[in-house]
């Protein structure tokens, strides 16, 4: 080959490999890529039960509104989304929605009511056994749970409908944001086998984006809906979730370039990031608190059938005590680095309007939790630096989930708390499964773990006495004056005085102390700058995502 040949393929290839690097780097502005830790099963809403699957499922499948995090009173707002308006009536006993007309599904069809009545019957219906299966109470319903079609809803026109509630009902217009899906596709389908079946792969769908590619344990890419009803000019054309189950290769990904948003930012990386000028540091808490369990009731009696007052944690003097003795705040400057809050109920400071600020966290306060501890008649007569109450040590044994650095760091600071004060605390460590199995069981003296507050502030299925109503109350707490209130909020009362109900329920959780409430833990999101429009708030981090524009 002479030199005039050679000069001529490099004219032509050097331009091609500049072009493909361009085009590749192009690519990759156009998308954003976030960061998560598990692969999906599913992308029917249907049975999207993981954080990751509801996410997607969100994106693919909108509801009759939307919800939006109003800051200045702490609640959502409800906006427009499949339902262009809704008029309830004059006493609330039902509802009338007008819908869009220009929805389509992703197969062509367009939506209409009847996509929605079949959405609330397959939802609810339990040979389906949905996410949601069993949480329509405030429906009509069935003896098994279902929603009762005939009796609930009213179509009056494909683009019209009025849905009736019974008169012990207290709807809210947040029962409206059920993801929807298409009637056409799944009234054909087998329901009992509906959670194995292929259009949980192929999803007919009608959002924002729809789903582009899905690599295996790898990544998830969705693209823009053009015809979307939610399609805005200059949205991001892609998001990429990508699966990266390793904590530490998430961050690196991060820092890289390779990923533009994470979340669930450990504290003791947020000053490294910061010092990253292309990336964002936000840490939103209210959502989620860390707590100590104290079983009300003793565990033997309980697999009895009996409710007798639990030996160690029985009394409400003994609870306090137990939270005065342990440096909550020392956990949460050393470990949390102030990141979040000291927690007093299960009430969060982000509903500002039902927030009781008078309630304040029990001091940490060894000197006082002694002299409880004594009026309750625990001292230590054989001065082995352990309490006693007749045959009795202050002897326990703190269980909490395997996995968790910050339990296992406040897990050391608790035991030497409590040491002083002559309290034997024993921690140990247990696999998720067994955990959650034991809580269930109620099997447990006491143990570390966190709850999630849902944006509704739903109560009762925490605090209220009857274990049949109250599925979370693991710790068997029975007070009748909080079922009173917990009753009250199910009637059809005003906004103030729900609020001022939850401020008296505040003030007799702390009298009573049935936990020991830790700190509000921060969800710490890192992003790339280049991403706008993004607004991070309790109601969620990807929400909305439809609104994002990225940095030309």
């Amino acid at each position: 080959m002479n030199r005039k040949t050679v000069n001529l393929l490099l004219i032509i290839i050097i331009p091609l490999m500049f072009f493909s690097c361009d085009s590749k780097k192009s690519n990759q502005e156009k998308r954003v890529v976030i960061g998560i830790v598990a692969d999906v099963q599913t992308f029917n809403s249907l049975f999207a039960f993981s954080f990751e699957e509801a996410v997607i499922a969100e994106l693919l499948y909108p509801g009759l509104i939307g919800l939006k995090w109003n800051a200045e009173i702490g609640k959502t707002d409800a906006f427009p989304m499949i339902a262009k308006s809704w008029q309830w009536s004059e006493d609330s006993s039902s509802i009338k929605f007008v819908l869009r007309d220009d929805i389509y599904w992703s197969d062509g069809q367009k939506l209409t009511a009847e996509d929605v009545i079949f959405s609330y019957d397959i939802f609810s219906d339990p040979d389906v056994q949905s996410r949601l299966y069993n949480t329509f109470n405030q429906f009509y319903t069935e003896k098994d749970g279902r929603i009762d079609i005939d009796k609930t809803f009213r179509l009056i026109s494909p683009y019209e409908l009025v849905i009736y509630f019974p008169k012990t009902s207290v709807p809210s217009i947040n029962e409206f944001d059920l993801t929807l899906i298409p009637k056409h596709v799944f009234e054909k389908l087998e329901k009992k086998q509906l959670a194995n079946n292929e259009i949980n792969f192929n999803p007919v769908t009608c959002g924002a984006f729809r789903l582009k590619k899905w690599e295996r344990n790898q990544s998830i890419t969705l693209e823009t809906d053009s015809i979307s009803f939610l399609f805005r000019p200059g949205q991001v054309p892609e998001l990429v979730f990508k699966i990266v189950p390793d904590y530490t290769s998430r961050i690196l990904q991060l820092e890289k370039g390779e990923l533009d948003l994470v979340d669930a930012v450990k504290v003791e990386d947020v000053d490294k990031l910061k010092q990253n000028g292309q990336l964002v540091v936000v840490p939103e808490f209210g959502r989620e608190y860390d707590y100590i369990g104290w079983n009300n009731v003793d565990p033997e009696s309980f697999s009895k059938g009996e409710r007798n007052p639990n030996k160690l944690f029985g009394s409400s003097n003994i609870r306090k005590a137990m939270s005065m003795a342990i440096n909550r705040k020392e956990i949460f400057e050393e470990y949390l680095q102030g990141l979040g809050e000291l927690a007093a109920s299960p009430v969060s400071p982000i509903f500002k309007s039902a927030f009781n600020k008078d309630v304040k966290p029990y001091d940490y306060n060894p000197d006082e939790a002694k002299k409880l501890l004594a009026s309750e008649g625990w001292k230590d007569v054989d001065n082995d630096g352990v309490l006693e109450k007749g045959s009795d040590k202050f002897k326990f044994t703190l269980y909490y989930p395997i996995g968790n650095p910050l339990r296992e760091y406040a897990s050391v600071v608790i035991k030497n708390n409590l040491k002083s004060v002559g309290i034997e605390m024993i921690p140990e460590k247990m696999e998720l499964g067994s955990f959650i199995d034991n809580l269930y069981k109620k099997k447990l003296d006491s143990w570390m773990a966190a709850w999630g507050v849902s944006i509704n502030l739903k109560l009762k299925i925490f605090w209220y006495s009857d274990p049949k109503v109250a599925s979370l109350n693991f710790l068997s707490y029975n007070n009748l004056e909080i079922d009173n209130i917990l009753d009250q909020l199910d009637t059809k009362i005003t906004d103030k005085r729900k609020n001022e109900l939850i401020k008296e329920f505040q003030v007799i959780i702390h009298r009573d102390e049935p936990v020991t409430f830790l700190y509000w833990t921060p969800n710490i999101v890192v992003y790339n700058k280049r991403i706008k429009n993004l607004d991070i708030t309790p109601y969620g981090v990807i929400v909305h995502c439809w609104e994002w524009t990225l940095d030309e």
